[in-house]
């Protein structure tokens, strides 16, 4: 039986994806957010609202941090804080894909100790709690033994693979792509893929979910740098991630040029 914040978390992203579902993303209200921040639609907007309700009702101690809310900025004081995405993959959502996700997450001290990736198009349901392991539809995951990176199967942007971000010629990976980030980071916890990789800044909605859950499926985590990943920060946004098991990532986060490179 998952525990108390973990089952809070499983229900809530069970009921989300039947709200999205009630919306054709095609034709659902669209509207852009200002300074280029991407589209938002009347799904994501009432899938937030309804765990922003549930969720803090539930737990009204917890600070809250979506990207669908108003951040103003008090959740750092708290313990504990929820991490969420409504719809991560709105574009795709818009398109009519099935490759959109609910990113749901509770980080305590900076850690992220309960995650779900829910993808209610594609009846996938990612769960992780701190020390027990992620699953997928309740099996066991855990990422490949892939040590290589020439061939390795690595999800990555195109723009991730431009020359000037590495230190020698970019690696030789067999590359693909999501739009959700939260689906490509649970993607290589359950070993379909052997890494992911994104080097811009990233929020933190789009990836504490997916955090917890490559960890607990065996993989190592981190910023661009090399640096852990560290959350409800001020600014919520982090330098990129490196994800895979350890000896690939630490193989990527080395190829990669340092800090004053182009960005």
């Amino acid at each position: 039986m998952p525990a108390p914040d973990l089952q809070l978390l499983i229900d809530a992203a069970l009921e989300a994806g039947e709200i999205a579902k009630r919306y054709d993303g095609q034709n659902a209200k669209t509207w852009h957010k200002p300074e280029g921040a991407g589209p938002v639609t009347e799904a994501d907007l009432a899938v937030n609202d309804m765990l922003e309700r549930e969720l803090r009702g539930a737990r009204p101690d917890y600070g809250w941090l979506s990207e669908e809310s108003l951040d103003e900025g008090n959740r750092v004081q708290d313990a504990q804080v929820f991490i969420i995405d409504p719809i991560d993959g709105t574009r795709s959502f818009i398109e009519g894909s099935n490759t959109w996700a609910h990113s749901l997450a509770i980080a305590e001290h900076g850690e992220v100790t309960a995650a779900v990736v829910y993808l209610p198009r594609r009846d996938r349901l990612y769960v992780a709690e701190k020390g027990q392991g992620a699953t997928l539809n309740g099996e066991p995951i855990q990422t490949t033994t892939m040590e290589a990176l020439a061939g390795a199967k690595v999800l990555a942007a195109r723009p991730a693979m431009e020359a000037a971000l590495w230190k020698d010629t970019p690696p030789d990976f067999n590359r693909g792509y999501r739009p959700s980030l939260a689906y490509r980071m649970a993607l290589v916890a359950q070993g379909r893929f052997d890494a992911m990789l994104t080097l811009r800044p990233t929020w933190e909605w789009d990836i504490a979910a997916g955090d917890l859950i490559l960890r607990e499926a065996g993989a190592a985590t981190s910023d661009r740098h090399g640096n852990p990943l560290v959350f409800n920060n001020p600014d919520p946004r982090l330098a990129g991630v490196v994800a895979g098991n350890a000896t690939l990532q630490s193989k990527i986060c080395a190829a990669l040029a340092p800090p004053h490179a182009p960005q």
